[in-house]
């Protein structure tokens, strides 16, 4: 749970808040415009996948209050990419994070901006401009939200672990069209009871953070800005994100930047049945 606190003094958040906060009003702006039937670019990329002027947007806007920050270079889902592997230290960027869900009018769409040091996620910022709410995860400590319209921050408080009789797992939309997660539920059902929310983006770590999600199944591509920041939340907080043997996430280090399938969980007792369900799925093949 969040609770209300203090404004923080750390450098960092303080210089990023006006910057993520103008980016949230840049792609409310365009996410009004395409809903209203205005005039709107849009295009496919090479796998097929939506890019709006949105993304291109706001992308512009973060390259450039990012360059006057900090001496970092950006890998962006926009940008070029071609010598990351250079990089000890950077600045990892999704600047919209749900095309799709923008797309369909659905205001689920999030920032994604993370820190990334060697091979671990140090800093991260998840914005949902759809609720004008920005979590922070500092380099200690635990996250922080902040609510732009009344220019209030919350800092996350732990709370003795409850076993709920329903436990709730998040999905994205289009999960029902794929027959690995009927596959999971099947399994995780012989465990325990559950409902289903749908979402999208890395909003469901959000929903994670919000005690809305317990476990956040994943068996279609992502790449590693979409996850970053969500893990470092996650992990901050005594949950995490691992593949399907239980390892974290590490970024960086592959020649693709496409993650395989994982699991995002609240806590350890919700790892243990997320990972069991996954053992009795491949049993059942």
């Amino acid at each position: 749970m969040f609770i209300k606190t203090k404004a923080p003094t750390h450098t960092l958040i303080l210089q990023l808040l006006p910057i993520v906060q103008q980016a949230c009003e840049i792609l409310n702006q365009e996410f009004q415009d395409y809903c209203s039937g205005a005039a709107f670019d849009v295009e496919k990329k090479t796998d097929d996948s939506p890019v709006t002027q949105a993304d291109y947007r706001v992308n512009y806007y973060l390259m450039q209050a990012l360059a006057k920050i900090s001496n970092l270079p950006v890998l962006s889902e926009e940008g070029e990419q071609d010598q990351r592997q250079q990089w000890q230290q950077f600045w990892l960027l999704d600047p919209l994070d749900g095309t799709k869900e923008f797309l369909h009018q659905r205001p689920e769409f999030t920032i994604n901006l993370s820190l990334i040091c060697g091979v671990q996620t140090t800093f991260a910022v998840l914005a949902v401009p759809g609720e004008q709410t920005i979590y922070f995860c500092p380099e200690q400590g635990m996250p922080l939200k902040y609510h732009i319209l009344t220019q209030q921050w919350y800092l996350y408080q732990s709370e003795p672990t409850v076993t709920s009789s329903v436990l709730k797992i998040g999905l994205s939309h289009s999960s029902q069209k794929k027959s690995h997660y009927a596959d999971y539920l099947k399994s995780l059902a012989q465990l325990t009871n559950f409902e289903e929310l749908k979402a999208g983006s890395a909003y469901k770590f959000c929903m994670i953070l919000e005690d809305r999600v317990d476990i956040y199944p994943r068996f279609h591509p992502t790449s590693e800005w979409d996850t970053s920041a969500g893990q470092c939340l996650l992990e901050r907080i005594g949950g995490g994100l691992v593949d399907f043997q239980g390892r974290a996430f590490l970024y960086n280090q592959r020649d693709t930047l496409l993650n395989g399938g994982f699991i995002a969980y609240k806590n350890t007792q919700m790892k243990q049945i997320a990972l069991q369900a996954l053992g009795l799925m491949a049993k059942s093949d």
